[in-house]
């Protein structure tokens, strides 16, 4: 007989496989005591947590809010037995953690490869996504965000700034010119990017003011890397995060252009949720990803 514990784990697995057959390999138990553990779990709380088919299997509206109470019943207890442990427990288990794309892909990775040599019984899922991701409703245990942060639970801690900046490459330039003024910038080949919250107006500072310049780009790309590609090639000029071409611009593959009209710089956060402040294996990944962040001259 299964305990309320592992009851609730069972449904914990159901619901996010959205099926017994996968929460049983899941799990590594026959799919007959799933399926009986469910409906032991229906029949204590007098309430149904699934609507079943043949093809598929979803939670009910009252398993939704159920499964939101279960699943943080069943954090609090894995950081209580980390608690019980001891504050310099060793970091064990696996940690969600998301960042835009390029950040992610240049800054993220490698702290997350140190992370996993140093600590082998942790595991790590990255997902590395140019939008705002809400933490909370996505479960992931850290997140790097660059931009100023909306009051929120989460926690913070701030490891450094970018520009958001226009650049094109040196070869552009002179044979096109060097804009002077953001209100010349729609007789150049411009290169967009769609892609996050960047796919708006330029947007620039004139006197105090922000100012939204409305732009017709002649190429529109859905990738950072692409722009920047584009613009490398000499193709024309595009808005990057200033991170993003570090290495362009050290090789003199790029330049700033229009830098007196820059907003202020955007601030870099590693953000996590309060509540996982005790968990050994989230603090562990925020102080070494920290530390190496604060050592990248890209932002600091």
């Amino acid at each position: 007989m299964l305990d309320q514990i592992q009851l609730m784990s069972v449904f914990v697995a159901v619901a996010e496989e959205q099926g017994f057959a996968a929460a049983s390999r899941r799990l590594n138990m026959s799919p007959p005591t799933v399926t009986r553990a469910i409906a032991t779990l229906e029949e204590r709380l007098s309430v149904k947590l699934f609507n079943r088919t043949t093809r598929h299997v979803r939670v009910t509206d009252a398993g939704i809010r159920y499964l939101d109470d279960v699943k943080r019943i069943l954090d609090d207890i894995a950081l209580a037995n980390e608690a019980a442990q001891g504050v310099n427990a060793t970091p064990q288990g696996t940690i969600s953690v998301t960042a835009p794309v390029l950040f992610g892909q240049q800054y993220v990775l490698p702290s997350v490869i140190e992370y996993l040599n140093t600590h082998p019984k942790t595991k790590v899922n990255t997902v590395f996504l140019d939008r705002i991701v809400n933490m909370l409703e996505e479960g992931y245990d850290v997140g790097v965000r660059i931009g100023e942060l909306p009051d929120s639970s989460m926690r913070a801690k701030k490891v450094g700034s970018v520009r958001l900046a226009l650049v094109a490459s040196p070869e552009y330039l002179k044979k096109y010119g060097i804009p002077q003024h953001y209100s010349e910038l729609n007789t150049h080949s411009l290169i967009e990017v769609q892609v996050g919250n960047l796919n708006q107006d330029w947007k620039f500072v004139e006197n105090g003011k922000i100012i939204n310049q409305h732009i017709k780009s002649r190429l529109k790309v859905t990738t950072n890397q692409a722009a920047i590609n584009a613009a490398v090639a000499g193709f024309g000029i595009t808005r990057i995060v200033s991170y993003q071409v570090a290495n362009e611009l050290q090789n003199n593959k790029l330049k700033f252009v229009l830098e007196p009209f820059e907003q202020a710089p955007l601030p870099i956060n590693i953000i996590h949720r309060e509540d996982r402040l005790s968990s050994a294996k989230v603090r562990s990944f925020i102080d070494l990803l920290a530390s190496n962040l604060n050592e990248q001259t890209a932002f600091n």
